[in-house]
């Protein structure tokens, strides 16, 4: 969440922020109940006072009649309280309420569009492959290899799941390795940095396997996917499933705070995730785009907030030498306020050439959400300085499994049938150089 102080001190930014996320909000009726928690806080806390006082003139009276009567004007006071402090504990209630439908404020070079037709190409990479004939989808090429089974898994567990098979299931554990690999060593990635000109500690990522349960009360703390027609709810259990390894990791400090000489912290967290695309009816129903259950391996960091830019510039970073390291052609998108995540201030997407589909679709995020979930999650760092404020986090996706894969399949499709393995893969495959 937002920073009260910084919404009172630039309720017009907020507002027109909120705005541009297609996001209804209210600041000066914010403002209103804020004065009035103020003000009813202010009363609580100067009755509580008057209680101090008297209980010290109580226990310093040697006059009987003076204590009972001190007494018993306490045990008014204390009524008193009693009545302001429920009327003070409806007031934050709704005074929070209203504060966590506040969005995120997109950064100063967030284009600014209605939806998806405002993102904006930053750059591309990586020669789209030609064909001699006429390139396949995913589907049908899994099929026939014998790799993806969407049928019986649909009867098995209904539509929207599938079972990888065979040499598919070790191209995917080959390429979690091969990220892996490049994610906890340091060498590695200080090239990359320096290759992109980002100045920032080429400290390495530590590997998680997170739960993919989370409390609800947890998924609203870090704003995202919060409503059952997104996800799986188990109500009886206070527990719902994760939609993304990043939910269960950008919480793993909450309530913690951090010292400055250990910041930067990254993660990469491997897991399934679930979602259940109850919007997405009738859309990319056929394989393994778009389904319930999927695997990824994600970046968490938690950084200083004078490094959160450098640091999500970074991810980026990442993303790119993973593609470029699978062969695979891509373009990277300014994602617009209208399109972003409702915590994100800035977001950019890749998007990775699918010669079956004949387009390029989204394989990558990283969202920067600067002090937005650390506040709500009550994560900071304490500076050298002693002075305590909120960290600022960053996540991003190293690969999201199901459409890797993919665009390695149509990508790397021969005239046979048969998938070329990407040669960086080939070591972690037993030096295999088709799936046929």
């Amino acid at each position: 969440m937002l920073d009260i102080k910084f919404i009172r001190e630039n309720k017009d930014i907020v507002q027109a922020g909120a705005k541009k996320k297609r996001v209804d909000i209210d600041i000066e009726k914010l403002i209103a109940l804020d004065d009035t928690r103020l003000k009813e806080l202010k009363e609580v806390e100067d009755l509580r006072s008057e209680i101090n006082r008297v209980s010290i003139d109580v226990a310093n009276s040697k006059d009987t009649a003076l204590r009972i009567q001190l007494i018993e004007e306490m045990r008014t006071v204390k009524e008193e309280i009693k009545i302001k402090e429920e009327k003070l504990k409806a007031t934050v209630e709704e005074w929070q309420k209203m504060m966590l439908k506040i969005p995120n404020i997109p950064s100063v070079d967030t284009p600014e569009g209605p939806d998806d037709s405002g993102n904006q190409v930053l750059r591309s990479w990586g020669e789209k492959p030609q064909f001699s004939f006429t390139p396949k989808e995913h589907y049908e090429l899994g099929k026939a290899l014998k790799i993806i089974d969407t049928e019986t898994a649909a009867e098995v567990s209904g539509s929207r799941y599938a079972y990888l098979k065979g040499d598919l299931v070790l191209m995917q554990f080959a390429i979690i390795q091969m990220c892996l690999d490049i994610l906890t060593n340091e060498e590695v990635l200080k090239n990359i940095a320096t290759n992109s000109g980002i100045s920032i500690i080429p400290k390495s990522f530590i590997p998680v396997i997170p739960p993919v349960f989370i409390r609800p009360l947890v998924q609203v703390k870090m704003a995202r996917f919060m409503t059952p027609e997104e996800h799986y709810m188990f109500p009886n259990d206070d527990l719902m499933l994760i939609g993304s390894a990043e939910h269960t990791l950008g919480s793993m400090h909450m309530g913690k705070i951090f010292e400055e000489k250990d910041l930067p912290i990254r993660y990469a967290g491997y897991s399934t995730a679930f979602r259940r695309e109850a919007g997405a009816a009738g859309k990319d129903t056929n394989g393994i785009l778009r389904q319930h259950q999927f695997d990824k391996l994600e970046m968490e960091v938690f950084s200083l907030p004078e490094n959160s830019m450098q640091e999500q510039n970074f991810l980026v970073a990442i993303q790119e030498h993973v593609l470029q390291a699978l062969g695979l052609p891509y373009q990277v998108v300014a994602v617009c306020s209208g399109d972003m995540g409702f915590p994100d201030n800035r977001q950019i997407d890749i998007e990775t050439w699918m010669p079956g589909q004949n387009k390029y679709r989204e394989t990558h995020s990283s969202d920067s959400t600067g002090g937005f979930q650390s506040r709500r999650l009550n994560t900071r760092v304490r500076r050298s300085d002693g002075k305590i404020e909120p960290v600022h986090m960053n996540d991003a996706t190293v690969v999201a499994i199901g459409r890797i894969l993919i665009a390695i399949i149509e990508n790397y499709q021969q005239v046979d049938g048969s998938i070329k393995i990407p040669e960086v893969l080939r070591k972690y495959m037993g030096g295999k150089e088709f799936i046929k």
